[in-house]
This record gives structure tokens, C-alpha cells and sequence, in this order.
């Protein structure tokens, strides 16, 4: 009797350890694949790598950039409800890629995307192509949000652009990618790119000094990424020997905070979605210098940049800016020539 109470208290408790899990997997699907490298996912979610020059340890790399930014959704809540309530929603890897460039205006571009209900981005910026390739598409994937049939899913990057071996990377995923680069004054956007590696080591030297290799000579660094990345002439003969220029998309990151519903007009043409973003969904920002997001139908607060956006850029010597401006237009020359768009920096 008593061996029979025992055997019987035993069969109790495995039932009991076993239960949840049977009901957890009957929940989720049986068959369900488990997500690749889960630990590396959380791992990357968490904290991204990060370098002094790029320095994007800034809030922009990470998805917070904006004020009252609500995760992967952000604008707009309501495009996933329907594909979540019938199970239709899947991730996909994604079909479009802001691939640059920094300080260009990437952020504001994918949160002025993320008002379109056909468009599903994943906040954080991946960087898969230039510091996680290892890792493989499927972990890739499933950094990119669900999505319906018929929504498209994106990323951004801005240091895509500016790293040889992406384009090879992502042609090899899918040759018919639409790549989208914000572009802005090469001048002003290295002047940029230092004040937030300033407004994190405060104690670099001054621009002017890491801008000249010698000064009296006027040989200017061009090892200093600062620098460099306003080379978009030099950046983008890489991709063109992967990608024809018609699967290619020049924003100007000026015309995006003057007239952004125009330029986003050009994105969704470009894209191919109905012109859904107008200049209904802005409302600029005397204050911050900026555009900020509103929704058309309601009188909620309109989502402006966050305090990491718009910096003041410091007092530099205006012969050094000269010097620049005449530094990069043979540069921006050929840019002009090979998009066939003036976009009058100099």
C-alpha cells in the first residue's frame, strides 16, 4: 500500500512539472521555430558596440532619438491590429534600407516613414551588414518587426554607406533592396558629426585640429571619419557596382526640414505607397529648428526630436570652413553628376 501512495505521489508531481510546458507549447505552436541565437538577440537589444569616431553610442542608434517614441509601432499603433488578431503577421527581412549617412537626417526620415501604415521598422539601427554579419539572416530577421502582407519592412544604418563591404552584403541577400541615403552639406554635417562626439568626450581636441593633418600646408584629414563620410561620391561608386542607380534614393536632408512633406512624397513614390505622408502630419518647431509629427485626426502633442537632436554646433574658425568647402567640391561635382541632382552646397 504504501509503495502504492508513493508511485502514485511521483506520477502527481511529473504531471504537475510537465503541464505548463505542454500548455506553453500547445499556445505558441507545437511546430513553432525557436528564435536563432536568442541570447545573442537580447544581448544586441540591450547594448549595441560602439566606436569614438562614428560614436553612436548617441540616443539615435538605439531608436530614442524622438520624444514620446512608443517602440517599433511608434506612430502608428493601429497598422498591426487586424494581422495580430488573425495570426498573419510575420517577419520578414526587410525590402527597403536607409543606409545613410550620419547626421544626414536618418532618424527623422524613418520616423516620418513609421507614419506610413504600410511601413514597419525596427527602431534600434541592426548594423548587421558591417559589425554583426557573422551572426547570419535569420538572426537578422528576427530583429525586424511583424508585418502583414503587403507592408513593407525597413531599417536603418547611416554607417552602411560608408563601409565597403555592404553593398556585396545586402545584393547578396536580395539584389532588388531600394536603398535610401539622406544626404546634407558635408561641411555642416561634419560639424555636426563632432558636436556629438563632443557632447560625449568633452576632452577631444578642437575641430579645427583634427581636420588638418598640417595646417599651413592645408592638407586636410581624410582619415578622420568626420571628414570622410561627406566624401559621397567616393562612397557611392561602391554601391553602383552592385546596385543600378534606379534602385537608389538621394533625400536631402536640407529639403527634409524645410519641406519635408515634399521630400516624403519622393520617398513614397519611390517606395511605391500611396502618398499617405502630406504636409497634414507636420508641424515645425521654431524652438528646436525642426519638423515634428502630428497626427492629422486627433489633437494629441506632436512628437518632436529629443533633446539629443539639434545641438548647438560650435564657433568654428570660418577660414577652416572655407577651407572645407573647397576641399569637398570636386566632390560634391561629381555627386551632382552621378545622381544628376544639384543639391547646392556650394
Amino acid at each position: 500500500m504504501l509503495s502504492l501512495w508513493v508511485y502514485m505521489l511521483y506520477c502527481c508531481v511529473g504531471y504537475c512539472s510537465t503541464t505548463p510546458t505542454f500548455v506553453m507549447e500547445e499556445r505558441s505552436g507545437r511546430n513553432a521555430p525557436r528564435p536563432p541565437q536568442k541570447q545573442d538577440l537580447e544581448m544586441f537589444l540591450k547594448s549595441q558596440s560602439r566606436d569614438l569616431l562614428n560614436n553612436e553610442s548617441d540616443a539615435d542608434s538605439k531608436g530614442d532619438g524622438w520624444e514620446e517614441n512608443k517602440g517599433d509601432v511608434a506612430y502608428d499603433e493601429d497598422s498591426g491590429v487586424a494581422g495580430a488578431l488573425n495570426g498573419s503577421e510575420s517577419k520578414k527581412l526587410p525590402q527597403a534600407i536607409i543606409i545613410g549617412v550620419k547626421k544626414g537626417g536618418t532618424r527623422a526620415l524613418l520616423e516620418f516613414l513609421r507614419l506610413h501604415p504600410d511601413i514597419r521598422a525596427v527602431g534600434a539601427e541592426p548594423h548587421f551588414f558591417d559589425r554583426n554579419y557573422e551572426k547570419g539572416l535569420e538572426w537578422y530577421r528576427e530583429l525586424m518587426p511583424k508585418t502583414q502582407e503587403g507592408q513593407l519592412t525597413m531599417e536603418k544604418t547611416p554607417s552602411y554607406f560608408v563601409t565597403k563591404e555592404v553593398p556585396g552584403r545586402i545584393h547578396a541577400m536580395s539584389k532588388d533592396t531600394k536603398l535610401i541615403v539622406v544626404v546634407r552639406d558635408p561641411v555642416t554635417r561634419a560639424i555636426s558629426d563632432y558636436t556629438q562626439t563632443r557632447s560625449k568626450k568633452p576632452d577631444i581636441p578642437s575641430f579645427e585640429s583634427l581636420t588638418f593633418k598640417n595646417i599651413t600646408a592645408n592638407l586636410i584629414d581624410t582619415s578622420w571619419s568626420a571628414v570622410q563620410i561627406g566624401m559621397y561620391a567616393r562612397h557611392l561608386e561602391h554601391w553602383l557596382q552592385f546596385f543600378p542607380m534606379s534602385q537608389l534614393l538621394f533625400v536631402s536632408g536640407e529639403r527634409l526640414i524645410s519641406d519635408p512633406a515634399g521630400e516624403m512624397a519622393r520617398v513614397q513614390h519611390f517606395l511605391g505607397l500611396r502618398r499617405v505622408v502630406t504636409h497634414k502630419h507636420f508641424h515645425f518647431n521654431p524652438t528646436k529648428g525642426f519638423p515634428c509629427l502630428k497626427r492629422p485626426e486627433s489633437n494629441s502633442k506632436p512628437h518632436c526630436l529629443g533633446k539629443t537632436k539639434g545641438r548647438t554646433h560650435p564657433n568654428i574658425d570660418p577660414d577652416v570652413i572655407q577651407r572645407l568647402r573647397e576641399f569637398y567640391k570636386p566632390f560634391n561635382k561629381k555627386f551632382y553628376h552621378m545622381t544628376g541632382h544639384d543639391f547646392g552646397w556650394d
